[in-house]
């Protein structure tokens, strides 16, 4: 056991969020926290690291637990560089080598960078840096992928997979969470829920609780409406057994029902779309000698729902920034239809006054807005979008960052563009939103062209990307699975149409574990802290050789077998994991 939670209670301002959660996590478990925006899952997380306190239950942790913690937006010493700032809390024997390979990773190369000039999502970097390097036994780590590219996801992905700490983290990437999670949190009004196994067995097991929370609100439904009945026929309350009745009654009239989340079923008329779009015509773009793209030429068509992918800085979002007009292209030209209107929904939240009322944000674009359904108010929209009404009338400044997302989405679909330009969308926003968001789209007369790493994002909406590739913009048909099917397989290789189904389902993890390979797995487990004790070994033995460098050099060697030894053991290993977690989540099932 490494935390214990008992009856922890934590408000904000008059808002329960923690109402009396208690949960266990143990030794090297991997753990996801998940909910609506505002449920509090930044907040308990920042609780598990001792940055925030709690107003009443207990905490109990392993004596000199350690913990390192990734905040969502991280506070950084602005007076350091970006090398003095990994290594001022790594671990004590953390070399320059190891942290410069850490942040070569995560694709920082200037070490000597001041964190004070740094954007947002260099720093959110260079603190995931931080936190990795530090000596931890769990890892609190909140929206770990946010301003990752898809080459840095998938290595982190390898990295937790592979760590030995236990791993807390806040995170929306279903594909994420389906490769590293053993359990799933989720944060509901206050309570909390727990699933064991990974993505896909906690969206099983939560449609089997919603169901039996359906079934027992229906019978109370129905208890209350014949209880009713019998206290309108005037029965009076005379004796014992009709008092109790009456006390019953009482009980089922105060006991709280099913809360339902909002749903977001707002389906904006888009303006109409002529048959010509958006043609791009040999556009270029370049800072300085670094270009980011060559002549790049596309003509968009109606209902084109296109991705857009590549690393950090390669210009993903000037892109977008261009096509909305924002900034110019260095040559080529950009032809607009005539009806053409364009929605332009960026990275981060600065297009939202936060000094303004919820209410008065949507309230800019008309107090009624015309949807489908026909007119409907904003503040029938809000709640729609999640936002309790009792919430409307309170300043933007005192929503989570999360609820800022999705109040700054609603107010660029309101607008009824027929041209969504979306940069990062899936940042921040949790996996109701996210989903519903998916489900929106799919029926969105325009057209939507999206920067994300999110590469379920990207399978459930795209049918075209548009990939950075050495200072040239490609084109690739499909979704992320396709593309990544594309770079990984031989051209000549023909694809199946299992293939084809596959590449868009979750990673699904082998579900067959041979008695043999339990042998192998729980062997591996000692031999994986042999090894590691062996190295420490080396490391201090090396530090009391003196200048003896024969024998340095011995131990070196040595150390160098032991880590070759230890990289193929974990490899092995995280196999076997898969396999274990996978069987084991079967067998609970069956």
């Amino acid at each position: 056991m490494l935390v214990t939670l008992a009856s922890v209670q934590k408000y904000h301002n008059e808002k329960c969020i923690l109402d009396h959660v208690s949960f266990t996590l143990e030794e090297r478990e991997k753990v996801a926290l998940i909910g609506v925006n505002g449920t509090g899952k930044s907040t308990l997380l920042a609780i598990l690291a001792g940055m925030e306190h709690y107003d009443s239950g207990q905490i109990m942790c392993k004596k000199g637990l350690r913990t390192a913690y990734l905040a969502q937006t991280p506070i950084l010493n602005n007076q350091n560089n970006v090398l003095q700032e990994v290594m001022a809390d790594a671990a004590k024997d953390t070399q320059e080598y190891e942290a410069k390979a850490m942040l070569g990773k995560l694709g920082i190369y200037d070490y000597e960078q001041s964190i004070a000039v740094l954007s947002g999502g260099v720093r959110k970097r260079v603190a995931l840096a931080k936190v990795l390097l530090q000596e931890s036994d769990l890892l609190l780590l909140d929206e770990p992928t946010n301003h990752l590219d898809v080459a840095m996801i998938e290595w982190l992905e390898g990295y937790l997979i592979k760590c030995r700490q236990a791993v807390c983290m806040v995170s929306h990437d279903r594909y994420f969470m389906e490769r590293i999670t053993q359990t799933i949190i989720e944060l509901d009004h206050g309570a909390l829920y727990r699933y064991q196994g990974n993505y896909e067995t906690y969206v099983a097991q939560k449609q089997e609780r919603m169901a039996l929370e359906q079934a027992h609100e229906s019978k109370r439904q129905a208890l209350l409406r014949k209880e009713l009945a019998w206290v309108r026929a005037g029965v009076q309350a005379r004796g014992t057994k009709d008092k109790g009745r009456l006390e019953r009654f009482r009980q089922l009239s105060e006991e709280a029902g099913i809360e339902r989340q909002g749903e977001l079923r707002f389906t904006a008329l888009a303006e109409r779309l002529g048959k010509k779009v958006i043609e791009l015509n040999g556009i270029t773009k370049a800072y300085g000698t670094q270009v980011l793209f060559q002549p790049f030429a596309y003509p968009i068509q109606r209902m084109e729902r296109i991705g857009i992918i590549g690393g950090n800085g390669c210009g993903k979002s000037t892109l977008l920034k261009i096509l909305a007009g924002e900034i110019q292209a260095d040559a080529g030209t950009i032809t607009y239809g005539e009806t053409v209107k364009i929605g332009y929904f960026a990275q981060g939240n600065e297009m939202l006054d936060e000094t303004m009322r919820i209410i008065d944000v949507i309230q800019e674009v008309g107090t009624q807005i015309q949807t489908s359904a026909g007119s409907v108010s904003a503040a029938q929209l809000l709640e729609q979008f999640l936002f309790e009404r009792t919430t409307h009338y309170q300043s933007v400044s005192t929503l989570s960052g999360g609820e800022k997302r999705r109040l700054y989405l609603l107010k660029v679909l309101v607008e009824a563009p027929n041209v969504l330009l979306l940069d990062e969308p899936t940042n921040d926003l949790d996996l109701t939103t996210l989903q519903l968001l998916e489900d929106y789209l799919d029926t969105y007369p325009g057209v939507v062209i999206v920067v994300s790493h999110d590469r379920y994002f990207l399978d459930r909406i795209c049918d075209t990307l548009w990939y950075f590739e050495d200072s040239t913009i490609q084109t690739s048909i499909g979704g992320y699975a396709q593309y990544r099917d594309a770079k990984t397989k031989p051209s000549h290789a023909p694809q199946t149409s299992k293939q084809n189904a596959d590449s868009t389902s979750l990673y699904r993890p082998k579900v067959i574990i041979s008695s043999k390979e339990k042998r192998e797995y729980a062997q591996l487990e000692h031999l994986i802290n042999e090894l590691e004790q062996r190295i420490m070994q080396c490391d201090e033995a090396m530090g009391s050789c003196g200048e003896d460098y024969r024998k340095i050099q011995e131990y070196s060697d040595q150390r160098q077998q032991l880590e070759q030894e230890l990289e193929t053991s974990m490899e092995r290993w995280m196999e076997l994991e898969e396999k274990y977690v996978a069987w084991s989540a079967l067998q609970r099932k069956n």
